[in-house]
């Protein structure tokens, strides 16, 4: 039997990797788990590695005067510089990579659904966008395929009877 290479992906770490959301949980994921014999996975958590711990305050994009903002909640923080310095420096370090599987919805990683609220405490949802990370993902690897879980959901009985 022929050996091929392992595209070399980067997943975001809570899609079975690790308990690392922000409410303590992995979310099992059948698909990456189908891939794992096939796949050389690279996770990471962006919100981990930007200091924040397990469990946490959630994090939320904000709009103030037109910007997006990276912000907790719960302690006022403003994440914004600390995760797109992350971005930057993760993305430069990371040598070649075939492909992201990001967690949807996450204001760090989500691609496109990620929603964005008016104010800090619970402000009206006025549109949806990327995260952060999964923004700067997007932005430099437009040439790569880029997809959160909720998507490959869609097509995951197709996918998985292809794979043992």
């Amino acid at each position: 039997m022929r050996e091929f290479a392992k595209p070399s992906v980067v997943v975001s770490k809570c899609l079975g990797f690790a308990a690392c959301r922000y409410n303590g949980l992995t979310i099992p994921d059948v698909l990456v788990d189908k891939l794992r014999a096939h796949v050389e996975f690279r996770p990471v958590c962006a919100e981990m590695e930007i200091g924040l711990g397990v469990p946490r305050d959630p994090v939320r994009i904000i709009s103030v005067s037109g910007e997006l903002r990276l912000v907790q909640p719960a302690s006022g923080a403003d994440l914004t510089d600390t995760m797109r310095a992350f971005a930057a420096s993760f993305l430069d370090s990371l040598g070649p990579v075939d492909g992201f599987v990001l967690k949807s919805r996450s204001p760090s990683c989500g691609l496109r659904d990620t929603k964005i609220h008016s104010g800090l405490e619970k402000g009206p949802v006025i549109g949806k966008g990327g995260g952060f990370f999964g923004g700067a993902i997007t932005a430099r690897y437009s040439a790569l395929a880029v997809e959160d879980e909720a998507r490959l959901s869609n097509a995951r009985a197709d996918l998985l009877r292809s794979f043992p």
